[in-house]
């Protein structure tokens, strides 16, 4: 089974995707959903037209999806509002909907916060059942 590992930006117009552990993957569009859809199509023809295939994209892939904040954002706004992660992450809305339009950036340690308490959330999310 390969592992691809896969970056997605925001750019100025698009999003824009790109492996980053095989040469020649892309992807863009006007929504990560888009972007995503590209990047996979664009797997099978690089599968299709190369004689040699990187072991990566051999088998059964499986994708490792890194985003930048101002992505994440944006991608999962419709699952969880400013409130919803503000709660979880301890980042205000504000600043929040600031790094979601582009106009803020944040700093290593703020990115390592909100990874890292989205992850938490996640692992308690994972230990739930219903009866």
């Amino acid at each position: 089974m390969g592992k691809l590992k896969v970056t997605i930006e925001k750019g100025p117009d698009l999003f824009g995707a790109w492996a980053d552990n095989v040469p020649g993957i892309y992807g863009e569009g006007e929504t990560v959903q888009e972007t995503k859809e590209n990047l996979l199509t664009s797997i099978e023809l690089y599968k299709k037209h190369n004689s040699t295939v990187p072991k990566e994209l051999q088998g059964e892939i499986s994708v490792e999806w890194t985003f930048d904040v101002q992505s994440f954002l944006q991608y999962y706004s419709g699952i969880f509002t400013k409130a919803a992660l503000e709660r979880i992450t301890g980042v205000n809305q504000k600043l929040l909907g600031h790094y979601a339009s582009g106009l803020k950036k944040p700093r290593k340690a703020q990115v390592e916060k909100i990874e890292s308490a989205l992850h938490g959330f996640l692992n308690d999310i994972s230990q739930v059942h219903l009866a």
